[in-house]
């Protein structure tokens, strides 16, 4: 396993949600990812709830690879931070056990006050230090 900076990470990880230019975020994206990465999410129940009444299913919850994981990037920031509205911030607790780290991130008004959401991320790290799993609870 590479020696992993942690927060650097994090601070990269949450970086990439917030990045307004299309190109350093599809960038950023192949520097945290590995080629063949998943992202799965596990938003709150009505957003299942509503998916489920479209007709969605499950899989619409999990991005693989880079194009995948590229375009959900860059819907989040679309539709939170490009506004100027939220920005994403890690709450700073990172840890980390072997190859698995996990930390608390906020969306937050970019002018201040409570974070209008929070998440626990759980990422699976392959021995080159690439994000090859992540997990994301959306908790409030």
């Amino acid at each position: 396993m590479a020696d992993i900076d942690i927060q650097d990470l994090t601070d990269r990880y949450v970086a990439v949600w917030n990045e307004p230019d299309a190109e350093r975020r599809r960038a950023a994206v192949r520097e945290l990812w590995s080629a063949d990465a998943v992202h799965v999410l596990q938003p709150p129940q009505e957003i299942l709830d509503a998916a489920e009444g479209l007709g969605f299913d499950r899989l619409l919850l999990e991005a693989r690879g880079h194009h995948a994981l590229d375009f959900r990037v860059s819907r989040a920031h679309e539709e939170f931070v490009a506004s100027g509205a939220f920005v994403f911030r890690s709450r700073g607790n990172a840890g980390r056990l072997h190859d698995i780290v996990k930390f608390n991130w906020e969306m937050a008004p970019r002018d201040g006050g409570e974070a209008a959401g929070v998440g626990l991320e759980v990422l699976v790290l392959g021995s080159d230090g690439l994000i090859v799993s992540d997990y994301q609870f959306i908790e409030g």
